[in-house]
């Protein structure tokens, strides 16, 4: 449903996309991972025809984003990163502007909405603009999915909204999916990553790794420890002296410490960490997360550049 080619962009001296190709398949909820700056809102202005990309190409249901932009725009759904609705504008009245521009009524797909707008529906009266952040997180998905879109493109939805906001909008996004509706979602959530069928870790315009979440977290190729301490930052500088240390990393109120594989048994690290005067530590044996394999890959891009 979405093919990326070659897509490449660059404002000024600053790449935001180094010659990206991906492919989302049909009713697949695949999710661009990656910190501010990744380049992950770029490919999805080029991907809406919003923005033009300085070489490759790009299709969405078979249409080239540039040469069939009304088209795309005809069959797609998009919701930016910041909430663009008409704030003065009602929640209703907001609803029924999108569905009139595409020709459509509220009624005519409101099965498409039902679940999502209905928990804003009681408020339909009230200015967007003075709805909280989770329920203009709504109202704009509503918005978005109100002409029956074949592909949801969804640009950082989440940021800025509370957990329970965050975990309601994943759980309709995987009944959107079963609807049978394409979705590319951006998040710089390391933990929403897990909830998608398939991902793109991103970082610099550089896309770094593409697989199942399972299949990547499996492909963490070195050793990880987890090292609980009561002195998270001493004891993160005094590891940094290890020998043949790959990265130490704080992982809220324990340490992600990266060793070359077979290099170091638990007890070693132990040893070393209590010969520099360190007490009360633990060091086991960590299975790697998204975020793991983020950094891992992100320091091996460095390292190359």
């Amino acid at each position: 449903m979405i093919e990326v080619i070659d897509i490449h962009k660059q404002y000024g001296d600053v790449v935001a996309l180094n010659k990206v190709s991906l492919s989302v398949k049909k009713g697949e909820l695949f999710g661009l991972i990656g910190p501010d700056g990744a380049g992950k809102t770029s490919l999805m202005r080029i991907l809406m025809s919003l923005l033009l990309p300085d070489s490759g190409s790009a299709t969405m249901n078979g249409l080239d984003v540039v040469k069939d932009y009304k088209k795309v725009r005809l069959t797609t759904g998009y919701m930016p990163g910041r909430f663009s609705l008409y704030p003065d504008l009602t929640v209703e009245e907001n609803l029924k502007f999108f569905a009139t521009v595409f020709g459509t009524t509220i009624q005519e797909n409101y099965y498409l909405i039902k679940d999502i707008y209905q928990q804003i529906e009681p408020f339909k009266t009230r200015r967007a603009g003075k709805l909280s952040g989770g329920m203009k997180q709504k109202l704009a998905l509503s918005c978005a999915l109100i002409h029956k879109p074949e592909i949801l493109i969804l640009d950082e939805p989440t940021t800025g909204v509370d957990a329970v906001s965050r975990k309601e909008f994943w759980e309709m996004l995987k009944r959107l999916k079963d609807m049978g509706i394409t979705i590319l979602v951006s998040t710089p959530y390391m933990d929403e990553a897990s909830l998608c069928d398939r991902i793109a870790l991103v970082q610099q315009g550089n896309l770094m790794s593409v697989a199942t979440p399972l299949a990547m977290e499996n492909s963490f190729a070195e050793d990880l420890w987890q090292i609980r301490t009561r002195k998270i930052y001493n004891t993160s500088k005094l590891l940094e002296k290890l020998p043949k240390i790959i990265s130490v990393n704080s992982f809220g109120q324990v340490l992600h410490l990266v060793t070359p594989k077979g290099f170091y048994q638990s007890d070693k690290i132990h040893e070393f960490l209590s010969q520099n005067g360190e007490i009360e530590i633990s060091v086991e044996p960590a299975k790697a997360t998204i975020e793991d394999v983020f950094i891992l890959l992100m320091n091996d891009h460095k390292a190359k550049s």
